[in-house]
């Protein structure tokens, strides 16, 4: 395994022992579900009830190093704990909100690192929204990968309620487009 992958599965045997679900998103899932591109970091998501963020949050923090100063304060702000694992490798932690990412959750998939070393990522339907949402230059490349590898094997149908959800929630009326574009590339004018 590599560093990003040793850092992963070190995340899967914490949260794992904890009971606290959790899935893989941002570079080691598009490497799977779309075209492979370097990644240093792991990004994940977990599953907590919002009021045992602040007791979460302290027992990351307990057994790995934060990469800023008040990690308890910068999850309450920004729902996302910034650590690193024994090996040093960068992880990025958001905290899940209760309803979308039930579903995240849910239909997670396992992927093998190597024989016996099985991690969850989230499928590709919620990383395809995930990077929609996010909205930077690279993640709408990254939506477009996604697509043309996936192609029929996508639940469009999941991924355009959801946009459309986020759209209204985030008042971006654009937000869908972020799928809309690559799709139509992949299957003509009347996808």
């Amino acid at each position: 395994m590599n560093t990003r992958e040793e850092a992963a599965w070190e995340m899967h045997t914490f949260f794992s022992g904890l009971e606290i679900p959790y899935v893989i998103i941002g570079g080691m899932a598009v490497q799977h579900w779309g075209e492979p591109r370097f990644t240093q970091d792991v990004d994940m998501t977990i599953s907590v009830p919002l009021n045992e963020t602040e007791d979460v949050v302290r027992t990351i923090t307990a057994r790995f190093s934060s990469r800023i100063e008040d990690p308890v304060a910068f999850a309450r702000r920004a729902r996302i704990v910034l650590i690193r694992a024994s090996n040093g490798c960068g992880v990025d932690i958001s905290l899940a909100i209760p309803g979308y990412e039930d579903e995240v959750m849910r239909r997670a998939v396992d992927y093998e690192l190597e024989p016996g070393k099985v991690i969850r990522l989230c499928s590709a339907e919620d990383l395809i929204i995930h990077k929609a949402v996010a909205g930077r230059p690279r993640d709408v490349q990254d939506i477009e990968s996604i697509v043309y590898r996936q192609r029929d094997a996508l639940d469009v149908d999941y991924i355009r309620y959801w946009l459309r959800e986020f759209s209204l929630a985030l008042t971006n009326p654009e937000l869908p487009e972020a799928f809309e574009v690559p799709w139509r590339k992949v299957h003509g004018a009347n996808p």
